[in-house]
């Protein structure tokens, strides 16, 4: 038994260890100190990524569920205090059972009382290539009203760490019954 205890740790520690390779980016605090120290003689790449967010409030399996509303949310006309949660698939094409390269992770707010204005605050989280692992973070309005949204990228890790940029969301179709949505995303990051 002890033998066997012993083993699955080692498949652990060795799981861990290729799945830090396989993301190229070596993970504690003494590496980021030693990444830090080599940034100044670094040159920051440019990234640029196009994907879909399904955001599914129906169904058996929603990614994105309410987790909290004020007493005056039902009789606002721009639903003022709500706030949900995600957990929405990123795929390469609007179709949902399209190739999926991530997750939207994160928390969003209806947070203005005179016109429909999101706060979000998610993480886009990497689950394939050479971006596994990796993530990029969001933080800002999204009127989603509006044709074209504007987010900033506001930082990252793995890849991605200090990153900075612009997420650009247009809607791509929504259910106003459902409230299910799927928007088209194009981001450009500077990272180095």
């Amino acid at each position: 038994m002890e033998n066997t205890n012993v083993a699955l740790l080692l498949c652990f520690i060795l799981l861990a260890i290729a799945l830090q390779i396989a993301q190229g980016v070596v993970l504690g605090p003494k590496a980021v100190e030693q990444w830090f120290q080599k940034l100044p003689n670094t040159n920051q790449n440019v990234t640029k990524f196009h994907f879909y967010f399904h955001d599914t409030f129906s169904g058996k399996n929603p990614t994105a569920i309410e987790i909290a509303q004020s007493n005056m949310t039902a009789t606002s006309p721009t639903f003022f205090g709500f706030v949900a949660m995600i957990d929405d698939p990123l795929t390469v094409g609007p179709e949902p059972n399209s190739t999926i390269v991530g997750r939207a992770q994160g928390i969003f707010g209806s947070a203005d009382q005179n016109e429909a204005g999101l706060l979000m605050t998610l993480n886009f989280v990497f689950t394939t290539g050479k971006y596994n692992g990796s993530t990029l973070s969001v933080l800002g309005r999204n009127p989603p009203l509006q044709k074209y949204r504007e987010m900033p990228i506001v930082g990252g890790s793995g890849i991605f760490r200090l990153a900075q940029g612009i997420a650009t969301a247009k809607t791509y179709w929504f259910n106003t019954t459902s409230r299910d949505a799927i928007v088209e995303y194009n981001v450009i990051v500077l990272h180095y």
